[in-house]
């Protein structure tokens, strides 16, 4: 049985949006300062547990914090160019 994420994956695979999708995700956290907040987090928790820290461990602190402070605004917009693609493909208009 294939889940949701599983079909959106491949959906956007073959028709060669998901690219254009993580460039727009990309962007859209560059402009809202998301990514400064995350870097300094990650400053933070480097200063905190020290240089000896494993990039592993470091993501896993850090990706739940991260995953708060993406704002309402660009999960919907994404949300949005997903239905968007996946009607385009079933051809039903939206």
């Amino acid at each position: 049985m294939m889940t949701l994420t599983k079909t959106i994956d491949q959906a956007t695979i073959l028709t060669g949006d998901r690219s254009k999708l993580k460039d727009l995700l990309a962007s859209r956290l560059a402009e809202c300062g998301w990514r400064d907040e995350v870097r300094l987090m990650c400053r933070n928790t480097i200063k905190e547990k020290g240089t000896n820290i494993k990039v592993e461990q470091l993501i896993a602190d850090i990706t739940p914090k991260a995953r708060t402070l993406v704002p309402d605004t660009v999960k919907m917009e994404l949300l949005m160019k997903i239905k968007t693609i996946l009607a385009k493909q079933e051809g039903i208009d939206l």
